[in-house]
């Protein structure tokens, strides 16, 4: 059922039909139950609306009667009694005054915005739903119906205060009968003057001024307002008749946008000043701020369809608008020229909000008035400039983020995550930001409306939520709800990139498609060869669809996910030239990373990094031969930079795809191998041993050489690889022969032998500039250093090394060599140092993943600074990621089984011990000499335990002899050697030690097994 109260009291049913409420009693108890709708009204507030201040007696009695003759007429538990009162069962939106008051409060809401039209519209269909009088034929309660007519009359005036704000302005004889009808409001008195000055009957408003002072002197003995009086002025002086505030009101806090709030406060001496950027950025909310503290007007041009109405929106703003009559012989005035009239002896800032669809127009008119009225300044928003001389441009850039895996305490120092976190706290009280919600703010590229519209949604969603569903489905169905009193194309995401869009010609529409396959940005030759045309590329940063900075274009997440779509739907072949083209890139940048050059193009290669991985993902879902090209052509890059991980994933679905090698491609299959590992089959491993045994000739990326050594280990054909059968013989590849035979001497336990090799290698990468090789011999030669004792040689040389894969970037590598020096330091007896070194190879492992050397690295720290538990848990850790069967891994295996065992010594469970260390020597390479040394001392550590001195002392020889040299420092050692004097007696320890030493390396073995 429908109810209405604005008029005669009137019941509809569901079919429209009129219900009878008969008796005045009864009418004016539904009366007063339908204007508290929904909600329980007490016996005493019904007795006072029905009787006043002197109920008769029975009084609550007769409610009840008019109740249940009420309940007569109307539909069956409508009305509830609830023991103090009764409720009518309805829906306020059934109820006609509801409404009403809703849309008025809608209407001021987005008069207080500046939104005239949308405000007029909206107070137009509330005041239509008035017949006539409230409550005309109802005789009671004369307080609520003087209440109505108060509220109806404001929305009137709201409604003519939007009229003033429209172009077309209002009804001067309608404001006329409203004041005579209500002489004493100066609210309408002041709009009537406005509307007459704006109609050219400057005369006459002035007259209804002195009208209006003469009644308040006579009726009140006031005189007129402040505002009143003021307007009265600016009607003399010929100047606009305007409120004397035209910027939107402020719903929310300013936040983000500081720095930019600062520098529009130092760019106030400049005549016009354009905020540019990309829909939703926030331009017209720092307009307003930047102008609240001065005479501005605000002039949004966003409902203006034609560029001849600008002028007259401006106009329209100021309360300036044209006379009403004109004829041929005497047409009427040009608005601009009105315009500048208006407005030349005026000092004012004039906001030109959303100029983008009109910007020829606003240009124009922004020229005339700067030209014609030197007191008026000018601040616009728009997406592109408005290409003026002497146009200061501020361009917003989206707001920070925080890089990933910043610490919490950071979050409140960035805008994005500052504004996330207000708003959300808004609509979820009790809100704390996590790294789930700083992880939205960056994925939606910084975008304060993105931002806002993602915080509303955790009135439905958890963070976690949001979270998940914009990784699902995008930001552009997550954010498809928004202010719903927003213009529609502000309302959602979609809406504002839709608009951006729909202002481009179909030639900017062409190369913003073919823009969004690039990740991450692009060079001007890189936008000239995919999307064709540069000089359509300026257009449209210039309308903020893409932003050029440090010799790089980008497009704006959000953008390019709309763009993308768009390219989906045209069927273009964008994708396969940007394939192309960083194909062509990643082969030419190839040979370039072995020489001195090796920093710029590691340097280039990294800016496109994004490119790169979108052009692989590409090749491996539609070009499996260019795939195998790309990867391979990548190789050394992803393992110089560091970067090795993000070619695991696609490196093993490529392997998936292809099957057996290509034809001409198996060198790339190999490569291919490799970058897949550990996630490659052993199918697969056997394919590429098969190649590299298989192959007669030069590499054609030679970097494949120093791979298959580091990965697959020192087989067979990494000695044919040492014969030079594979390699080059240009500088490096020599430089690369030399290190990995030098390397192969160290697995093998011939550290000395090795020594004079890797000083060679050393001095052909210096030679060469080179430094991934540099820091590979400088790393050996310090590990030899440590083992010897030469403390401050091996520190500087760790130094050397990291400095130069720092300049790299070489993450892994840093970690290797960060925990070798840690144990280096940890012989020396420097814990402190040590701890340093672990600490930082731990903070940088949680944002690459956890390298197992780096697990062990904290472990043997913490068991030998006595943290039991906590070594037992990295060690434990540590096997996870250690898996068995590849070269990378399995020399860790034993060192982490043999601290564990030694973790059971330290608890006195011979059983575990035994157990651990046996498995330490059941997985150690016979190849692995330093690692099976490892091994030696640890089962020399359990002899101890179990009160065999003379074996203990006699295994320590086995693992020296094994080194090559003495172990000298090594703490475990040392506990060992004083265990082991204590049982067996000094000479019997040196005789034992000496025995065990002097093993050739195969009896060393022998005597292990």
């Amino acid at each position: 059922m429908r109810f209405g109260v604005l008029g005669p009291l009137e019941v509809w049913s569901d079919e429209g039909e009129l219900v009878p409420v008969s008796g005045p009693r009864p009418r004016a108890l539904l009366a007063i139950l339908l204007l508290d709708a929904g909600r329980l009204v007490p016996v005493e507030r019904l007795i006072d609306g029905q009787y006043g201040d002197e109920p008769p007696a029975g009084a609550a009695n007769a409610i009840q009667a008019h109740v249940s003759r009420l309940r007569r007429g109307l539909p069956q538990g409508l009305i509830e009694f609830h023991g103090t009162g009764y409720l009518l069962a309805v829906d306020p939106a059934d109820v006609d005054v509801h409404v009403f008051e809703r849309l008025a409060r809608e209407g001021r809401k987005a008069l207080a915005s500046g939104e005239a039209g949308r405000a007029a519209r909206v107070l137009k269909d509330a005041l239509e739903l008035w017949r006539g009088p409230a409550l005309a034929d109802v005789p009671f309660w004369r307080a609520q119906v003087a209440r109505l007519d108060e509220v109806r009359l404001a929305a009137r005036e709201d409604l003519v205060e939007a009229e003033l704000g429209l172009p077309e302005g209002t009804s001067t004889a309608e404001l006329r009968q409203l004041v005579e009808a209500n002489p004493l409001r100066e609210r309408l008195r002041g709009q009537l003057m406005r509307a007459l000055h704006a109609a050219g009957h400057q005369a006459a408003a002035l007259e209804a001024y002195e009208e209006g002072r003469r009644l308040l002197a006579d009726e009140l003995g006031a005189d007129p307002s402040p505002e009143l009086a003021d307007l009265h002025l600016a009607i003399l002086r010929g100047g606009p008749a305007r409120p004397r505030h035209r910027l939107p009101a402020a719903l929310t806090s300013f936040v983000g946008r500081e720095e930019e709030l600062a520098r529009l406060a130092g760019l106030r001496g400049n005549r016009l000043v354009t905020l540019t950027g990309p829909g939703g950025a926030g331009k017209t909310r720092l307009a307003t701020e930047s102008a609240r503290d001065g005479n501005a007007c605000f002039v949004d041009l966003a409902p203006i369809e034609a560029g001849g109405q600008v002028a007259r929106a401006v106009l329209g703003a100021l309360g300036v608008r044209e006379t009403g009559l004109h004829s041929p012989a005497m047409p009427a005035p040009d608005p601009l020229s009105r315009l500048t009239s208006a407005l030349a002896d005026q000092t004012l800032l004039i906001v030109l909000d959303n100029c983008e669809h009109v910007v020829a127009q606003a240009a124009a008119l922004a020229r005339a008035v700067l030209d014609g009225c030197p007191g008026v300044s000018i601040l616009a928003t728009s997406r592109e400039p408005l290409g003026l001389t002497g146009e200061t441009l501020v361009p917003l850039a989206p707001l920070e983020t925080p890089p990933p895996g910043s610490p919490a305490g950071d979050w409140a120092r960035y805008p994005a995550t500052r504004l996330f976190a207000e708003r959300a706290a808004a609509v979820r009280p009790g809100f704390v930001m996590g790294a789930e919600a700083a992880a939205i703010c960056a994925a939606l590229d910084g975008s304060p409306l993105a931002i806002e519209l993602a915080a509303a949604r955790l009135r439905t969603f958890t963070v976690e939520e949001v979270a998940g569903r914009l990784a699902e489905y995008g930001p552009f169905k997550l954010l498809s709800r928004g202010d719903r009193t927003a213009a529609a194309r502000h309302r959602t995401l979609h809406a504002v990139v839709d608009w951006s869009w729909s202002l481009l010609t179909p030639e900017e529409q062409e190369v913003a498609r073919r823009f969004s396959v690039f990740s991450g940005g692009a060079t001007l030759a890189a936008v000239e060869r995919v999307c064709g045309d540069g000089d359509i590329l300026a257009d449209l940063v210039d309308k903020s669809l893409i932003d050029a900075s440090g010799g790089r274009y980008r497009m704006f997440e959000t953008i390019r996910l709309f763009c993308a779509e768009r390219l989906a739907e045209s069927g273009d072949r964008a994708h396969d030239r940007h394939l192309a083209y960083f194909l062509e890139l990643a082969q030419r940048a190839d040979p370039l990373l072995l020489r001195a050059e090796q920093l710029t193009w590691l340097e280039r290669l990294s800016a496109e990094d994004g490119n790169l991985q979108a052009a692989v993902r590409h090749a491996v879902q539609e070009d499996s031969r260019a795939a195998l090209r790309l990867i391979a052509a990548l190789a050394s890059y992803r393992w110089l930079a560091g970067r090795r991980g993000a070619a695991i994933a696609a490196s093993a679905r490529l392997l998936e795809r292809v099957g057996e090698p290509p034809e001409g491609l198996e060198e790339e299959y190999v490569l291919c191998v490799l970058q897949a590992a550990p996630e490659a089959t052993p199918e697969q491993w056997g394919r590429a041993q098969q190649i590299i045994e298989g192959i007669d000739h030069e590499l054609r990326h030679p970097f494949a050489s120093v791979m298959w050594g580091m990965v697959a280990g020192p087989s067979d054909p990494q000695s044919t690889m040492r014969r030079g059968r594979l390699l080059g013989r240009d500088a490096w590849s020599r430089a690369v022969a030399v290190l990995g035979e030098a390397l192969v001497g160290q697995f093998d336990g011939r550290l000395l032998e090795s020594e004079p090799g890797l000083e060679r290698a050393l001095a052909e990468f210096r030679a060469l500039g080179e430094r991934w090789g540099t820091a590979q011999a400088l790393d050996a030669l310090a590990l030899i250093a440590s083992k010897r004792g030469e403390w401050a040689r091996a520190r500087g040389l760790w130094d050397e090394a990291l400095g130069l894969l720092e300049e790299l970037g070489a993450a892994d590598e840093i970690m290797d060599i960060l925990c070798r020096r840690a144990g280096g330091l940890a012989r020396e007896g420097d814990l402190v140092a040590a701890g340093a070194d672990v600490r930082r190879a731990t903070d940088m492992a949680r944002t690459t993943g956890w390298p197992a050397l780096v697990l062990v690295a904290r472990a043997d720290l913490a068991r030998l600074q006595g943290r039991y538990g906590e070594a037992r848990t990295c060690y434990q850790e540590a096997l996870e990621y250690a898996k068995p069967g590849l070269f990378a891994t399995e020399g860790i295996r034993p060192l982490v089984l043999t601290g564990l065992g030694r973790l059971a010594e330290h608890d006195g469970d011979l059983a575990a011990a035994r157990d651990w260390h046996g498995q330490a020597l059941a997985t150690a390479s016979r190849d692995l000499i330093t690692e099976l040394a490892e091994v030696a001392e640890g089962q020399a550590g359990l002899a101890l335990l179990e009160g065999d001195g003379r074996r203990a002392a006699y295994l320590l020889g086995v693992g020296v002899a094994l080194r090559g040299m003495a172990v000298a420092g090594d703490a475990d050692v040392a506990r060992i050697s004083e265990g082991a004097r204590t049982l067996v007696g000094a000479e019997s320890f040196a005789a034992a030690f000496a025995e065990g030493a002097a093993l050739t390396r195969a009896a060393a073995l022998a005597a292990l097994g």
